[in-house]
């Protein structure tokens, strides 16, 4: 067993970190946004295709959950084909799915199956985009990117928002989806050039087995995912129901969203400027947000605009400090490793709106804001002890995308500067995937 990168790890000539950076965004954004324009669109689809409130969270729960499904195979075939392809694949999913829903989609239950399939799309494009930014980007500017990637996720939701009085109310909510399949389709121009071949040439990608601390991660963030969701699902609802007009009930739902991508920058900027566990930064804001949704449990206007900066700013501000922590963590396999916490993250998202929305429903909205503290709160402590039995981050600053020699062929990319960490990380990351014949990937 070798400690180093696996000889299989052949990356392309190395691309511009700021085009990959915007092709990360935009694939981001093109893949999630079947998702967030059935929400936005909810009220006039709903009326054509019959279905409620109800109805929209669980056709929600089943994108997220198919999502969780899909990480891990996603991850693999990033590692196996390259991010670039796969990204472009994702994003012509997605493009296909906005088109299916505009056109096929004359009934609730083919809503939903479109929605499912659309939600490959969504794991495709996030790990394609983890990777890209890993091996493309400079170390010293991964957490920013990771930070910006991550905040066009609520940019997503504006823009769905925006297609309500600019497209749905004059031409119909098919035409806005149809104008979001064609920008999709735009958004391939945006992915950097492919790869020359195939990223393994041993193996798949495949983890034989996860390692341990970071399924305790993934475990970590279904919890936090799950209760941060119910800031975007319910805040809008809550603050009318404690009495708020339902104007300004809505906007405290645009504060929220503009301060989570504020601050999703901000915590990646930051992350580039500090040494040590970035999983017990992500611990400490998660404590923290775990207040915020306690104050949205308190009644008065004062808890809750604090309760909505709080659980924003920080309970929900962690997803790209994260990634950037686990590319850093496990760089011989970022789309692989990635998909384990994504998982939990999708896990989350169908999990939380289900569960807290029952509680909501049968004890008030006070009682589901407490239990969503909580769950933050067990979050935070899995992290905490998630850092104990996690490897090393790498402690190489490289310049940025490079080519070198790593047993006897061409590496491009941050995975050479990889190999001069390997030590620390290599030998676990090497341990858990496997290729075809069973063999541990970089085995002689």
């Amino acid at each position: 067993m070798t400690d180093t990168v696996p000889a299989a790890a052949v990356h392309p000539a190395p691309a511009r970190p700021v085009r990959v950076g915007v092709g990360a965004v935009t694939t981001t954004v093109a893949c999630v946004l079947p998702v967030f324009l059935v929400g936005g669109l909810a009220v006039q689809m709903g009326s054509e295709l019959g279905f409620s409130a109800t109805g929209l969270g669980m056709a929600v729960a089943v994108y997220f959950g198919v999502s969780a499904l899909a990480s891990v195979p996603s991850g693999a075939l990033v590692e196996r084909y390259g991010p670039a392809r796969i990204a472009r694949a994702g994003i012509l999913l997605a493009a296909g799915s906005l088109l299916a829903v505009a056109t096929a989609a004359r009934s609730y239950p083919v809503l939903v199956a479109l929605l499912a399939v659309s939600a490959a799309a969504n794991a495709l494009g996030q790990l394609a985009s983890n990777a890209a930014l890993a091996r493309h980007v400079p170390t010293r500017r991964q957490g920013l990117s990771f930070g910006v990637k991550q905040a066009a996720v609520p940019v997503a939701t504006l823009l769905a928002g925006a297609a309500v009085p600019a497209v749905a109310l004059t031409v119909g909510w098919r035409w806005a989806f149809v104008v979001a399949a064609g920008a999709a389709v735009a958004a391939l121009f945006a992915v950097p050039g492919g790869e020359a071949g195939p990223v393994r040439r041993d193996g798949t990608g495949r983890w034989s087995r996860a390692p341990a601390p970071l399924v305790l991660v993934g475990v970590a963030a279904t919890l936090a995912a799950a209760a941060a969701n119910a800031l975007g699902t319910f805040l809008v609802d809550s603050a009318a129901a404690r009495g708020l007009d339902p104007g300004l009930a809505g906007l405290t739902l645009t504060l929220g969203s503009a301060v989570c991508v504020l601050a999703r920058v901000s915590a990646g900027w930051l992350a580039d400027r500090r040494t040590g566990s970035h999983v017990a930064v992500i611990a400490g804001m998660l404590g923290v947000g775990a207040v915020g949704l306690a104050l949205l449990a308190v009644a008065g206007t004062v808890p809750l605009v604090a309760g909505v900066v709080l659980g924003f700013g920080l309970g929900w501000a962690w997803p790209g400090v994260m990634t950037f922590a686990v590319v850093r963590l496990y760089p011989p396999a970022p789309a692989a490793a990635t998909s384990i916490t994504q998982t939990g993250v999708y896990a989350g998202g169908c999990l939380g709106p289900l569960v807290l929305g029952l509680l909501a429903d049968r004890f008030g909205y006070h009682v589901m804001w407490a239990t969503g503290a909580v769950a933050m709160l067990l979050a935070a402590a899995l992290m905490l002890t998630a850092t104990r039995t996690l490897p090393r981050p790498s402690t190489s600053e490289p310049p940025g995308p490079s080519t070198t020699t790593v047993a006897g062929r061409s590496v491009t990319g941050n995975a050479a500067a990889a190999g001069g960490s390997a030590g620390a990380v290599g030998h676990e990351v090497a341990e858990g995937l496997e290729g075809p014949a069973g063999r541990t990937v970089g085995e002689r």
